[in-house]
């Protein structure tokens, strides 16, 4: 497989400093790099820019520009807020807990923990309005199997069909709303 990991991810804010803030001192991402010109390299486009890189673990990274010349960014209308969202994996169920527990104590509302079967989340927006979630991947690897034996077949009836594909619900079977 040629691609081997994430490098980075980038979204849009509309502060750079109070999001490095927000992903450092709760999500406790490491202010990496940052890059500010008045002309996009891709393009050479004139739009002066602020591109700041957080990274995590792995040494991939969560990146975002601001854009101060642009109109105020927008959700898409047409999507369900849950549906666009990154996910961060954390280690342990200790170590989503204690993150819940900083984000609440910062006055971040959230949902969650949300049982998946296979991993543990919680969910939260950032100060720009895009929806985080923090996971713990509880699965052991005959569960992985199972999910992963499942999804071709999935995707091929989905394609056909556009209903809804029962093949995996086990893993939600003993799921509750969250709170």
């Amino acid at each position: 497989m040629p691609v081997k990991k994430l490098h980075h991810v980038v979204y849009r804010c509309n502060d750079a400093k109070e999001t490095a803030d927000f992903y450092v001192n709760l999500l406790e991402l490491k202010y990496a790099i940052a890059v500010s010109e008045d002309n996009v390299p891709s393009t050479g486009e004139a739009m002066p820019y602020f591109h700041l890189f957080l990274e995590m673990g792995d040494g991939s990274h969560v990146a975002f520009f601001e854009v101060p010349s642009c109109p105020p960014m927008q959700k898409d209308p047409n999507t369900p807020e849950w549906v666009q969202h990154l996910a961060l994996e954390v280690e342990s169920m200790d170590e989503l807990e204690r993150m819940k527990k900083n984000l609440v104590d910062a006055g971040v509302d959230l949902i969650g923990p949300t049982d998946h079967g296979f991993c543990q989340s919680i969910y939260f927006f950032d100060p720009n309005g895009h929806r985080l979630e923090l996971t713990y991947q509880n699965a052991d690897e005959a569960m992985m199997e199972k999910l992963r034996s499942t999804a071709k077949p999935m995707l091929n009836e989905w394609n056909k069909s556009k209903t809804t594909q029962h093949h995996a619900s086990w893993v939600h079977e003993n799921a509750q709303p969250a709170e």
